[in-house]
């Protein structure tokens, strides 16, 4: 999970109730962000605008798809 704010306002802009969740925060890394940046998961325009709006932007880890191989993982009764 990662809190995307500006540096100057750091994690003080973002509510109590989440920081109680989120935990204590680690910096992992600067940023300059314009509309035309490419990001993994987000566009930047998105987060711009969170930000703008609301102090922070949340990015949470994508779900878990099914996968079949999680079928073989599943323990299995042992029948002698």
């Amino acid at each position: 999970m990662y809190i995307y704010v500006t540096k100057e306002d750091g994690l003080g802009v973002v509510p109590e109730a989440l920081m109680e969740r989120f935990g204590r925060g680690t910096p992992a890394m600067v940023l300059l962000l314009d509309e035309n940046k490419k990001l993994a998961r987000t566009d930047a325009k998105t987060v711009l605008t969170s930000i703008r709006d609301q102090g922070f932007y949340l990015q949470l880890p994508p779900t878990k798809e099914e996968s079949l191989l999680d079928l073989y993982k599943t323990p299995t009764k042992a029948v002698y």
